[in-house]
């Protein structure tokens, strides 16, 4: 893959054709030296945000040892780039042949669980031929919380309800070598007060079931930025999530682990598209929402923008952009900010897109075909190179000073 300094870079290069995804191994490696370092347990990837082997090599590189893979595709792809990794099979709901070549063959041995069938389902899936059943298994209960603090929620579909989960802690126990309990907040999580609720509930829980617990796994949601949402330092999330875990009465030994997924890997890629047609503020453009641009259609995220040709001198203004295929659907509303002079045959550059873009893309429509090259600059927003105003002086975040 070509290097270059910038998406400007590429655009006086190759003037392309097709959208070209940027990728900054540098971003990643940032990101992930950053949560190895700073979150004070275990960092564990969560393959679905973007399941690019350089990607997870990059993580692998700088320090991140666990997976949470959620498909035995996610299983097999990262086993076979890393042998020595950790995976965790984190979808509560799992097929009987998946588990079983999960474990027999790849060696999986963590699984997270919300029902009393799935975990008859794991434990009958990983007894051998001979009808010994696994005694190294470390089985986490998911319980159901709160997303109301994250932009998109992860509270309806999995999850045990806290008044049912005495019972099925105390049911995993009998077949575990280590009890988890763990949760999602949702996805962009807005305030670390949304990790403090849901450890409550956690506490509720084990002390109900008066289980010993070896794991609280507090699952992903960690913000990136984008436009309009400016989330605090994510110091201020790991130290409230570390001063409530240390309060839970669990083992004393018990491990905190995590699952970023977005933002590990929001500042890895960008795009360059091109504007194709102007229809007074509507922008066709070369990509959209059966392509990396899914989020931005289908749940109105907003990412950062920028224009790429240096003649476009006038006051940014409001744009919607239609993506290359025939479906009205193929839209987003925005509005992204960009020169007001704007016109067919500019290029744009889309960023933060390494969460989900990858992961979202389609051929749909003979559309989807894409190059690729690495690129030196930084992100258009990080929260990792320390530059970043401080936003706690907001009145609407949790602060810890």
């Amino acid at each position: 893959m070509q290097q270059f300094s910038d998406a400007k870079a590429v655009v006086r290069a190759i003037e392309p054709d097709e959208p070209v995804i940027l990728t900054r191994p540098h971003a990643a490696a940032r990101a992930a030296r950053f949560f190895v370092e700073k979150f004070p347990g275990t960092s564990m990837y969560a393959v679905k945000a973007n399941p690019s082997p350089d990607l997870i090599e990059i993580l692998w590189d700088n320090g991140v040892t666990h997976y949470d893979v959620a498909s035995i595709g996610e299983v097999r792809l990262v086993r076979g780039l890393l042998p020595e990794a950790k995976l965790c099979f984190m979808h509560p709901v799992k097929t009987s042949r998946a588990i079983k070549e999960a474990y027999f063959q790849h060696g999986v041995k963590t699984y997270s669980l919300d029902t009393l069938e799935e975990l008859e389902k794991i434990v009958a899936a990983t007894t051998d031929d001979r009808g010994k059943a696994a005694e190294d298994l470390s089985l986490l209960v998911r319980l159901r919380v709160s997303s109301e603090h994250s932009q998109l929620s992860l509270a309806s579909k999995f999850g045990v309800d806290l008044a049912d989960a005495a019972p099925l802690l105390q049911a995993t126990r009998q077949h575990c070598d280590a009890l988890g309990v763990c949760f999602h907040v949702g996805s962009q999580a807005m305030t670390p007060f949304a990790y403090v609720q849901a450890l409550e509930r956690v506490r509720a829980a084990i002390a109900e079931a008066a289980v010993t617990v070896d794991i609280v796994d507090v699952g992903g949601g960690f913000p990136s930025i984008y436009p309009d949402l400016e989330p605090p330092p994510l110091e201020d999330y790991f130290a409230m999530i570390h001063r409530h875990f240390e309060s839970l009465p669990i083992s004393y030994s018990a491990e905190l682990w995590a699952e970023p997924g977005r933002a590990l890997c929001a500042e890895y890629s960008s795009i360059i598209v091109r504007v194709e047609k102007r229809r007074e503020n509507e922008l066709y453009i070369n990509d959209g929402a059966y392509g990396a641009l899914f989020d931005a259609a289908h749940v109105d995220w907003r990412f950062p923008v920028r224009a790429l040709e240096d003649d476009l001198i006038k006051p940014l203004a409001e744009f919607a952009f239609y993506g290359p295929t025939c479906d009205d659907a193929d839209y987003m509303a925005g509005p992204f900010l960009l020169p007001e002079d704007i016109q067919a045959g500019d290029y744009i550059e889309i960023g933060m897109l390494g969460a989900y873009g990858a992961a979202m893309k389609t051929d749909f429509n003979g559309f989807g075909a894409t190059e690729g090259a690495i690129v030196m600059d930084e992100p258009m927003s990080s929260l990792y190179r320390g530059d970043r105003p401080d936003p706690r002086a907001s009145d609407n975040v949790v602060s810890l000073r």
